[in-house]
């Protein structure tokens, strides 16, 4: 399940996140029963990712026989139909409004939908008079979890095995998005999804078919969950890391 390297584009919509809440403690947020194949970390030694990027492997909530999981996904969902999984680093994002509909995302809307943590956020703002954008780190007031709603998939290689003789698999994700709020808008024309805890078990839930009542779930959060300061230009670069990245920073001024 090892994702595939790739520079992402700093304006992409909900092209970049921070991850740095430690495995063990996501579990308890979400009330997850497992971590999937993936043993916990040490809360003491656990070290965030300041700047995910697509094609990199994300923590993901999910449900699977009637237990909730987590587990690392590769960001960039692969159709089980792909010939070719790098299909993948085009479909980070899926638009709310087309889910039903979208080849892509109809089959996992209806049956493998997700939850991504984040502890923020990234947005790239235009600045008058400058060719750079000014990068935003946006987060929840409260400090808390951003639940970011997804969809997931399982793409199979019949063409390599894994150890135990089987076809390797590859478990792949994508972020929802929706118009954005009035903060957000004045940044991007998109925002990702945010569950609010009351929603997390009807979206988890694989039994629920009931799509138009699932597609009212997939609205902006209000406005003033939400904070947002600028940071500095060094998180373009996705080999930068750290939690300085998220420090406020003098913006670029217009002129």
């Amino acid at each position: 399940r090892s994702p595939a390297t790739f520079l992402a584009a700093p304006d992409r919509m909900c092209g970049r996140y921070v991850s740095a809440t430690s495995p063990d403690q996501l579990a308890r947020f979400f009330g997850v029963s497992s971590l999937a194949g993936m043993p916990g970390d040490p809360e003491d030694r656990y070290v965030g990712n300041y700047n995910v990027a697509p094609t990199q492997g994300v923590f993901t909530v999910y449900e699977s026989h009637g237990e909730r999981l987590l587990d690392r996904f590769h960001w960039g969902l692969v159709p089980f139909w792909a010939k070719d999984p790098l299909i993948g680093s085009k479909m980070i994002n899926a638009r709310a409004e087309t889910l039903a509909e979208k080849h892509s995302f109809k089959r996992s809307f209806a049956t493998r939908r997700c939850i991504i943590p984040a502890d923020g956020f990234y947005e790239w703002k235009k600045v008058e008079g400058h060719k750079r954008k000014q990068p935003m780190f946006l987060a929840m007031i409260d400090g808390s979890l951003f639940a970011f709603a997804g969809l997931w998939e399982v793409w199979t290689n019949e063409h390599e095995l894994d150890d135990a003789g089987e076809p390797l698999q590859l478990f792949s994700c994508t972020i929802v998005t929706c118009e954005p709020n009035d903060k957000i808008a004045d940044v991007h024309d998109r925002m990702p999804v945010m569950l609010p805890p009351d929603t997390w078990d009807t979206w988890l839930d694989r039994e629920n078919c009931d799509l138009e009542a699932l597609q009212e779930l997939l609205v902006p959060s209000p406005s003033g969950l939400i904070r947002m300061h600028p940071v500095s230009t060094e998180v373009n670069n996705v080999r930068n890391n750290g939690p300085y990245l998220v420090d406020e920073a003098e913006p670029v001024t217009s002129g």
